[in-house]
């Protein structure tokens, strides 16, 4: 197995901070970015590379992409794991919230790789993997403008492997299902602040009372799956366009693509 240089985003937690662990375990040399640095010394600690990144600030991303290839001379693998849940009525969130969650889930994602693309094209290699959600192929309500962004990345990654593709720069998507990381809290947060009150009051209250008994009785994968999942993807030499892991991804996608509109949407509202 060879060694290689590895940047991640949105690494102070969760699925981010636990594959960077297991890559730093086998060898490669891994550059781990988020907001909070002081969240990211245990991956110090074991001999990884933390440094403070904002994916919404245009300076900060260079300054890690030239801090990496001053250091290391490339950078083999992207994973663009950033991303957080904005959830909420349509009519209840303010489009200026709405813009930020595609300046993190998008456009942010979309900056850093502009800016790596140049290094793995003169390498006449790479590998990009951008972090979407089965989300990104269903639907949930209240969630208009966070399955919006991963459909976002869907289509984005889609037509970024159609061009990089003679580079021999692969780019992978990852779908994962619910995954226990701090995604449900920073969700439910969001949920109460907009929409728990007024119109949507009794839907928000059902929904938020489904996601915390689902949590609560332990249900959701372990970021362990995602952090195998990306480690065989890094390791091997023809990963596949998509990896869909995690509690609920497979089946929930599947009922969308087979089932139509109106049974998904009856299955979904069950659930709420």
């Amino acid at each position: 197995m060879s060694k290689k240089v590895i940047l991640i985003t949105g690494a102070s937690s969760g699925m981010g901070k636990e594959a960077a662990k297991s890559l730093i375990v086998q060898g490669h040399i891994v550059y781990t970015v988020a907001r909070r640095l002081d969240q990211m010394q245990d991956i110090k600690t074991m001999g990884g590379h933390p440094m403070s990144m904002d994916v919404t600030q245009e300076y900060d991303i260079q300054h890690v992409v030239d801090t990496i290839i001053q250091k290391e001379g490339k950078i083999d693998v992207l994973w663009n794991n950033a991303g957080y849940g904005l959830y909420g009525a349509v009519e209840d969130i303010p489009v200026s919230e709405a813009r930020n969650q595609f300046e993190v889930n998008l456009f942010g994602l979309a900056a850093i790789t502009q800016k790596v693309i140049p290094y793995m094209r003169a390498a006449k290699e790479g590998l990009i993997i951008n972090t979407s959600s089965m989300g990104g192929k269903m639907y949930t309500p209240m969630g208009a403008w966070y399955h919006a962004s991963k459909h976002a990345v869907e289509g984005f990654s889609d037509c970024m492997r159609l061009e990089l593709k003679p580079f021999n720069i692969h780019v992978v998507v990852l779908e994962p299902g619910i995954i226990v990381t701090e995604f449900g809290d920073v969700m439910l947060k969001n949920i109460s602040k907009f929409s728990a009150k007024g119109a949507y009051a009794s839907l928000t209250q059902k929904l938020i009372a489904a996601t915390q008994k689902m949590y609560d009785s332990g249900q959701g994968s372990s970021s362990a799956v995602i952090a195998d999942t990306v480690t065989k993807i890094v390791n091997t030499k023809s990963p596949k366009t998509r990896y869909r892991v995690g509690l609920w991804a497979k089946p929930m996608v599947w009922m969308r693509l087979y089932l139509g509109d109106r049974l998904f949407d009856k299955i979904v509202m069950s659930q709420v």
